[in-house]
């Protein structure tokens, strides 16, 4: 997606509006800091983000420490502060926080084990979610799935080392209309060696349980994407009732979803496991990617690099391309290898206008 273009007063406005967030933000962070020094805190403690409000986010404490809640038992959770110094901080991050009143202050930051990061449509990288074992891509009937949008989630579990799964939800949607593109879908993934799992969070009882999407998740730090409107929040309902996060309807005009998540947020379930519901989004870029690093997120389509005549093959109309022999041989889904072009497209077409 191209950057907009301002005019004088609109770029003024908006670095006016951005310098004084900033400035508001130091002075937070400097009266967290005089806290600290005047010993108004608690001890260095270990926590875990849950979710974000802007300056501040939900740390909760023994999830991170590692300790054992009884049966019944709800974790301590406290809003804090954060040092500027440290970034951004996303749901996932494990931190040390010290307690204070009415709010704590987050004073340092752990390594991240895995983050899944896409750019935001001004080319920023964004952090959607760290420390996360499995990426769970939820697709539905409607709105429409859509192969490359979930072949582009795909190639950001494959680069960043995070076990993907695909999951179609609302199974009980499907029609004759439908049904062959969603079979498709299935068929597809699955031969490429992907889990994936048909579901209805609103028709459990009906034959649809939710009992191997609960297997799955048991024990793993989870995070769902997908468009809004796919029903992550049904979902997160029908696996914990007690989270009775708000469902939106589609749009009856475009049968796109309307958001409902408005922010990254972490649940625990009962027996084991970490789930993370992030906002719905449409585009999914891979700009902040190299093409090396897109062909290696295909598996399909890796496994023939190397094998073409030239070296330097662009796998385009190259004689003896073994990635075109497939093609024609049927051996590689064409559309898949529009999917791998497409993206392609994308990241030369962002270069072109930055």
């Amino acid at each position: 997606m191209a950057k907009r273009q301002l005019n004088r007063r609109q770029a003024w406005r908006i670095d006016k509006i951005q310098q004084e967030r900033t400035d508001r933000a130091n002075k937070r962070s400097a009266r967290a800091n005089e806290k600290i020094d005047e010993g108004d805190l608690g001890p260095e403690q270990h926590g875990l983000v849950i979710s974000h409000f802007g300056t501040q986010v939900l740390i909760e404490e023994a999830a991170a420490a590692g300790e054992s809640l009884e049966e019944g038992q709800a974790p301590i959770s406290k809003r804090c502060h954060f040092r500027a110094n440290l970034g951004s901080l996303v749901t996932g991050d494990k931190v040390i926080w010290r307690d204070g009143n009415p709010n704590g202050v987050v004073v340092a930051v752990q390594p991240r084990q895995t983050a899944l990061n896409r750019p935001d449509p001004y080319g920023d990288l964004k952090t959607v979610a760290a420390n996360i074992d499995r990426i769970i891509i939820v697709v539905a009937p409607f709105p429409y799935p859509h192969a490359g949008l979930i072949d582009r989630y795909l190639v950001a579990a494959e680069v960043t080392g995070i076990e993907p799964i695909v999951l179609i939800n609302k199974i009980d949607l499907v029609t004759d209309d439908n049904r062959e593109h969603i079979e498709y879908l299935h068929q597809t993934y699955e031969d490429l060696g992907y889990t994936v799992l048909a579901v209805s969070a609103q028709f459990e009882n009906k034959g649809h349980s939710l009992n191997k999407l609960r297997e799955y998740l048991a024990d793993y730090t989870s995070v769902f994407v997908g468009q809004s409107g796919v029903g992550k929040s049904s979902l997160i309902n029908a696996l914990l009732p007690e989270a009775d996060l708000k469902v939106g309807p589609l749009s009856v005009s475009n049968q796109k979803g309307m958001h409902t998540t408005t922010t990254a947020q972490l649940f625990h379930f009962p027996g084991g496991g970490k789930l993370i519901d992030s906002p719905g989004i449409r585009e999914f870029g891979l700009w902040h990617m190299q093409p090396r690093d897109v062909i290696e997120g295909f598996v399909d389509i890796r496994s023939y690099v190397g094998y073409c005549k030239f070296r330097d093959c662009k796998h385009n109309t190259e004689p003896g391309c073994a990635i075109n022999t497939a093609l024609e041989s049927g051996e590689l889904s064409e559309i898949r290898f529009n999917s791998y072009l497409a993206i392609l497209d994308s990241l030369a077409d962002k270069g072109r206008k930055t």
